[in-house]
């Protein structure tokens, strides 16, 4: 097997690796989308979803940190991909993550844009957008401890302010059980029946909440600049059961529980709806900036993220070398420059049909993420096949519960996307990325047979 980290530098400490998990998956998909979530599938369809979304992740994450403490490698999904599925697969899947956070850091630097707008209402969208962009490039273009630093920071922020939604919610919860009773308190949960638009919206919102939970998977990135990975990696995986418990679970129980589901779309966010019911003055200012930050957060992760998978494709010399290189300074910086301008790129966005071609860039994002996890889960499971048991034996980390594990996560995800393609909205993103799957591995058969 090739080892890859060839001029990068193991800089990130423990806490950075804990962060980057940890607030990895606070983001729109939690503040924003989980009011659309709820207006679909009701209360309690809310909250299974999002059960079925953080086992998925869980037992992908669990498959992850066996392969990723015994490979740590940069860019690793590729590499797992192509060392236990099939080359011509970790092809593919290295070029769908690089899509699926240069999409995802398009559509976060129109959204920016246009939240700055409820504090600017006639400044234009590009120039927050650009802005927003320069300072995710600084944050990228130094070093990887400047990036690492700053992702602990913005995650910090992120994590405080759905502790503290939390505690409120909890408080609320509690105060109107003693006031009305534990009828009435959870009355959302059956008012218009269990699954008011069926059980076939809970299939159909799987992409929306994988979307959620995706970037928890981002240290399965950073594990190859990572000091002491095999010890690392396994205590951030550890962390994640009860972290998507806690803040997840958590916080859509108490989004369900006191926002009924027909009012969950009146809201740019269920969290500024629930805030204002509990009387917290400037509930939409407080909010606004938080998902900014979120925001920030997930771009910052996003540029980082593109940018390995492309260095690893100039690493393997399927692209232009020149994409492989690294500064004296540890950064793949022509990865990090073509990276930032393919997310740039989706300005254009602004111009043609906004609102179809975010809705697209949001649910390829989405859809991509799924496909990534499925080739952890596949290459984990194929490779613990492919092992002795002597060899076994002396994994820094071994995935619980094998073979089931990664067979739960296939078996889910399967479903997942069986459930999205009902969905209209989500067909557009799901016909996008297959004609993306279809030109890459057109482009790899083209260049084995020159190669040949």
């Amino acid at each position: 097997m090739q080892g890859n980290n060839q001029g990068f530098r193991r800089i990130m400490k423990n806490r950075h690796l804990m962060m980057i998990a940890f607030g990895g998956v606070i983001g729109t998909g939690l503040f924003v989308a989980t009011g659309e979530n709820l207006h679909h599938a009701g209360a309690l369809g809310t909250l299974l979803s999002y059960c079925i979304g953080a086992i998925i992740v869980y037992t992908v994450m669990l498959s992850l940190g066996e392969l990723s403490s015994a490979f740590p490698y940069t860019a690793s999904f590729g590499e797992y991909a192509h060392n236990f599925i099939s080359p011509s697969i970790g092809y593919i899947v290295t070029w769908l993550y690089w899509l699926t956070w240069v999409v995802a850091l398009g559509g976060e630097f129109t959204a920016v844009g246009f939240l700055m707008q409820k504090w600017f209402p006639h400044s234009p969208v590009w120039i927050w957008a650009s802005i927003f962009g320069i300072i995710i490039f600084a944050l990228n273009i130094f070093t990887v401890r400047i990036f690492a630093e700053g992702e602990f920071v913005l995650s910090f922020i992120k994590v405080v302010a759905v502790a503290i939604f939390l505690i409120l919610g909890i408080g609320v919860i509690i105060y109107h059980i003693f006031e009305y009773g534990i009828q009435m308190t959870f009355i959302n949960y059956y008012s218009n029946g269990w699954f008011p638009n069926g059980m076939g919206a809970i299939l159909m919102t799987i992409l929306a909440v994988n979307f959620a939970f995706s970037g928890t998977e981002v240290i399965g990135v950073a594990v190859g600049e990572t000091k002491n990975p095999q010890k690392a990696m396994p205590k951030a995986i550890n962390a994640t059961l009860w972290r998507l418990v806690v803040f997840f679970i958590g916080t859509v129980f108490i989004i369900a529980t006191l926002l009924p589901y027909d009012d969950a779309k009146t809201s740019a966010s269920p969290f500024v709806a629930v805030l204002d019911k509990i009387g917290i003055p400037f509930a939409g200012d407080i909010m606004n900036f938080i998902i900014i930050i979120a925001i920030f957060s997930v771009s910052n992760s996003a540029l980082y993220a593109s940018s390995r998978m492309l260095w690893n494709l100039g690493n393997r010399k399927k692209i232009p070398a020149f994409f492989g290189k690294v500064n004296s300074r540890g950064i793949p910086i022509n990865a990090v420059i073509f990276s930032m301008l393919g997310g740039l790129s989706a300005l254009g966005s602004l111009i043609f049909s906004p609102e179809l071609v975010f809705a697209t860039l949001i649910g390829m994002s989405g859809f991509t993420s799924l496909l990534t996890w499925m080739s952890v889960s596949l290459a984990q499971y194929n490779f613990r096949k492919r092992i002795t048991k002597q060899e076994e034996a002396k994994l820094p980390y071994k995935t619980p519960f094998m073979p089931y594990t990664p067979i739960i996560a296939l078996s889910l995800m399967t479903l997942s996307i069986i459930g999205c393609c009902f969905d209209k909205m989500q067909q557009i993103p799901i016909i996008a990325t297959f004609i993306f799957i279809l030109i890459c591995y057109l482009s790899y058969c083209i260049q084995n047979k020159f190669k040949k």
